[in-house]
């Protein structure tokens, strides 16, 4: 493989290890799914990811703390993905898994419809086509192929509210890609994390005052380790890095490929075994995948 074939294949090629490792997520976070609430689960993963990626920033590149301004930009450009899990944590209270898994396939498209206005990206025809493709494939593998399911969806106040979420975290990429200047993406990472800690801090603030840390078991912290350090972090910086390459529609169209992920990592946990159902999916997600890529 010739150096500049590697070049063109490397942003992919971290978004697929980015996929994969935010993958390794739901089987980890299931294990402290009744040790710790959400709120205060993803408080930590941020802080954690915050403290361990401080070093490497400071020693690489020293300790300057950013303008007012610019503080000010990190903290609103953080908003969106803290209102997006608030919307979520709120909206399980109200409608199912299926609902919302359903629900998370529109962020890709809804991402490129952003891009087009803030980054003047170029929706064609093609890319449009591909997306749809895309979210028919990962929608058929959250229903697992049963398409009654999907028309009896019971859509109602929790699946709007998640609703409201998707269109706040679909911004992100795009604001990303318009905001960032002459930083080093690794110092604009670090402080996200720090603004992104200090709005879930403020989210999680009266569930945090309930957890009783005694009886919490030591299962708990090698997992939240991994969620920050693999889920948070790498994938985080690795998003943050490729979209300045590829841009914000093509990073998120890698989102489809997370219920694929789970799928093959849950078969090799031996959580489930392999489900011929979920084929049509995959093969409609991977076309859809090349697609826009290509476009």
């Amino acid at each position: 493989m010739s150096n500049k074939t590697f070049h063109n294949l490397a942003p992919h090629l971290l978004m697929l290890f980015a996929v994969g490792l935010a993958a390794g997520s739901f089987p980890i976070g299931a294990i402290v799914a009744g040790e710790l609430p959400s709120s205060v689960l993803i408080f930590f993963r941020f802080l954690m990811a915050a403290l361990l990626f401080a070093p490497f920033v400071f020693f690489t590149y020293g300790f300057h703390f950013p303008s007012k301004q610019k503080f000010l930009t990190y903290l609103w450009l953080g908003l969106p993905s803290v209102i997006f899990f608030w919307c979520m944590f709120e909206s399980l209270k109200y409608t199912s898994v299926i609902n919302t898994g359903a629900i998370y396939t529109l962020v890709p498209g809804i991402t490129a419809i952003y891009a087009v206005f803030i980054n003047g990206e170029k929706l064609s025809v093609k890319r449009m086509l591909a997306l749809s493709i895309g979210i028919a494939g990962a929608v058929w593998i959250v229903v697992r192929g049963d398409i009654e399911v999907l028309l009896n969806l019971d859509l109602n106040k929790g699946d709007l509210l998640f609703l409201v979420g998707c269109l706040f975290t679909a911004l992100h990429n795009p604001l990303v890609r318009k905001i960032h200047s002459t930083e080093p993406m690794a110092v604009m990472t670090f402080w996200l994390l720090v603004t992104g800690t200090i709005w879930l801090g403020l989210l999680s603030a009266t569930e945090m005052d309930q957890v009783e840390w005694e009886s919490v078991s030591l299962s708990v912290y090698p997992a939240v380790l991994y969620l920050a350090m693999f889920s948070t972090l790498i994938t985080f910086f690795i998003r943050q890095k490729v979209l300045l390459i590829i841009g914000p529609t093509r990073v998120a169209s890698y989102g489809l490929l997370a219920p694929i992920f789970v799928i093959v990592l849950s078969i090799v946990l031996g959580i489930e075994e392999f489900d011929s159902i979920y084929l049509p999916g995959m093969v409609l997600v991977g076309l859809s995948i090349f697609l826009i890529q290509k476009d």
